[in-house]
């Protein structure tokens, strides 16, 4: 016997998270060229996807690299989580809510250190889905095929049961090249549509 799965990433998806130009803000106000704040920061970005730097340590770089004193190193990383959380999908959590019992829900997230924190007490995903995989946490980002794998393998699951849902080709077809179903998250009445689809099938 097989057992559906549904799989979503969280931002873009389960959130709406539009580019709010806070980094583009910073850079306005602290007299920078554009793409400084990046260039300064891009290691620490990507220690903070992966998990090797803690939040602590974040904030320290950003102080130091950016030359801030505290308050305005703590204006900037709320900027950043603004823009990050964004806002959530109601009508997609609403309908993955109503899911449970009729298949394995999970989540798989390139994150940021903090997030599940952060996400737990915004929007609960612990409790919409049984697994959350954060990038953060596993030290893995999409789209490296050990991220779908330690996906299915928490939820106990084949990938070929598996619907992944995501907002980014790129990982849409990583999904598809370890054997998943996949969709292209584009609007919620489509998406709603292929999972109704997948459980029926």
């Amino acid at each position: 016997m097989t057992t559906a799965c549904v799989i979503l990433d969280i931002g873009g998806v389960l959130e709406s998270t539009p580019e709010t130009g806070w980094v583009q803000r910073w850079e306005e106000r602290l007299k920078l060229p554009p793409g400084t704040v990046h260039e300064r920061m891009r290691d620490v970005w990507r220690a903070g996807r992966v998990g090797s730097i803690s939040e602590r340590e974040v904030k320290e770089q950003v102080t130091a690299r950016l030359e801030f004193d505290a308050p305005r190193a703590d204006a900037f990383m709320a900027d950043l989580w603004e823009e990050y959380l964004g806002t959530p999908n109601k009508e997609l959590i609403d309908y993955v809510r109503g899911l449970w019992g009729r298949c394995r829900l999970g989540i798989l997230s390139n994150s940021f250190v903090g997030a599940r924190e952060r996400e737990t007490v915004l929007y609960h995903f612990d409790e919409l889905v049984e697994q959350i995989v954060y990038s953060h946490e596993t030290g893995i980002e999409k789209p490296d095929p050990r991220a779908f794998e330690v996906a299915c393998s928490g939820l106990n699951v084949r990938p070929e049961d598996c619907l992944f849902i995501d907002d980014l080709d790129i990982n849409v077809e990583a999904a598809r090249a370890v054997g998943m179903r996949a969709h292209l998250f584009e609007d919620n009445a489509r998406t709603i549509t292929r999972i109704a689809a997948h459980l029926a099938s």
